[in-house]
């Protein structure tokens, strides 16, 4: 403990004051600041921040679910509210019952006929996922930021088309463009969110079902699925494509499944042409770890499960597709799965995920434990790891999965609910609990084993 000495009337007198922390990491505080820029900064617009479409508490997405927990004066809902906003800004019946977000991809020359209604993609583990030999791929179609198609020019072209206060898009008028330095910053959080690295496949998974789905998922001759999602990432397989194959823009037929979203609301909806100005109906290739609880699927959220999703690729859309087709040449036959296939690389895939988001909520919490000195709130953080771990436990039970990894993960919860209150002791039993749950999903010993090879 530190004293400070103060003089009062001759008298000496010792007060005792707590240490002075130190001094944050310069890349960590510009995270920091990103992050609070990210859910505060409305860059004088329409009320709306980046949080706005990308929450924490949501796996930095939203879907029909979370929109329905929102207040009616959320920002998310100002075209509901803005006369000036009201036509050809949003949809409000496809973005509360679909989830989708009015996109003008090719511009704002005919706001009302050259739109694209698109689902809103995470923002995990983007490091991982963007790069690509053609430059960088943001947003569904690969060309989602104006300029350079980097996450810099991805933000500065979200302000532009979501947080204006009319449909003029005048800058400084209708909102404020980011400086330089908030770019930066917004760009570092960005980049420090989810994975830092793919997952090396195989894994030495203790579901058996899981387990078969990881075989099918990396079988070439029946999932096939590697080949655009190598170690279940948004990059395509070096061995398919090439040593520098990123991530790669395909046309997989999403739009030529007979029930379309908008279709079904009796709502304009027109198809969406992909990549390009004018589009070649092609898609980018999102990564698949942190799939199963960020859904619903596909650009414009076609499916609802994980397990809808994998068995797209066992219809006719996909594999009359123009990608299906390179499936074929490739391998010699499209993707027929039966149903029991079907569910095992969808357990694969969940349980890929509840690995991540466990690894994800013990980072959060670490993160935690190094600011409690900071004058900093940390109840953000503590909230985000509890959304987290709830999650988890969500694509677990979804297919009923590893019973006792989800035991593990309630008593976790239990935890960071202690921490919330106050008790930050609690955080370390937390992260405990988190490792265990871990333990029951992937064998520790057979990773170790494999990393020293």
């Amino acid at each position: 403990m530190r004293y400070l000495l103060c003089f009062t009337l001759g008298c000496t007198i010792l007060v005792a004051c707590a240490p002075t922390p130190p001094p944050l990491d310069p890349e960590l505080a510009l995270i920091l600041k990103g992050r609070e820029l990210f859910f505060s900064e409305t860059f004088n617009g329409n009320g709306r921040t980046c949080g706005s479409c990308h929450p924490a508490e949501n796996n930095f997405t939203i879907d029909p679910t979370f929109i329905a927990s929102l207040p009616a004066d959320d920002p998310l809902f100002v075209a509901e509210s803005n006369p000036d906003l009201a036509n050809n800004f949003e949809n409000p019946t496809l973005m509360r019952n679909v989830g989708l977000i009015l996109e003008n991809q090719d511009g704002f020359d005919d706001l009302a006929n050259n739109f694209n209604q698109r689902g809103v993609p995470h923002t995990l583990g983007l490091a991982t996922s963007v790069a690509s030999p053609q430059g960088p791929r943001t947003g569904w179609s690969g060309d989602g930021a104006p300029g350079d198609g980097s996450l810099r020019s991805f933000a500065t072209g979200a302000v532009i088309q979501h947080f204006t206060k009319s449909l003029n898009r005048v800058t400084d008028v209708d909102f404020r463009l980011p400086t330089d330095e908030e770019l930066d910053a917004m760009e570092a959080f960005q980049l420090s969110l989810g994975r830092q690295e793919d997952f090396e496949l195989p894994l030495p998974l203790k579901n058996v079902i899981a387990l078969r789905g990881q075989e099918l998922f990396n079988d070439a001759t029946t999932g096939k699925c590697f080949a655009c999602h190598f170690n279940a990432g948004a990059n395509a397989s070096p061995d398919i494509f090439g040593p520098n194959a990123g991530n790669l823009n395909f046309n997989t037929g999403v739009e030529d499944l007979p029930d379309q979203p908008g279709d079904l609301f009796g709502e304009k909806n027109p198809p969406d042409d992909g990549f390009g100005n004018p589009g070649n109906g092609e898609f980018n290739t999102p990564s698949l770890i942190e799939a199963a609880d960020t859904g619903p699927f596909f650009h414009n959220n076609s499916v609802e499960t994980i397990e809808a999703a994998v068995g797209f690729y066992d219809g006719e859309s996909f594999n009359n597709s123009p990608a299906g087709q390179l499936v074929v040449g490739a391998t010699g036959s499209g993707i027929e799965l039966d149903a029991t296939q079907i569910a095992a690389i969808a357990a694969f895939l969940r349980v890929i995920n509840t690995i991540d988001n466990v690894d994800e909520t013990v980072r959060t919490l670490q993160l935690t434990q190094q600011l409690l000195p900071q004058p900093i709130d940390t109840q953000p953080f503590l909230a985000q790891a509890r959304a987290d771990a709830e999650d988890a436990i969500e694509v677990l039970n979804a297919a009923h999965l590893h019973p006792l990894a989800v035991r593990d993960l309630n008593t976790a919860v239990a935890h960071i609910d202690a921490a919330i209150a106050g008790q930050d002791e609690s955080i370390a039993s937390a992260i405990t609990a988190l490792q265990t749950s871990r333990g029951r999903m992937l064998d520790e010993t057979a990773m170790q084993k494999q990393s020293r090879k």
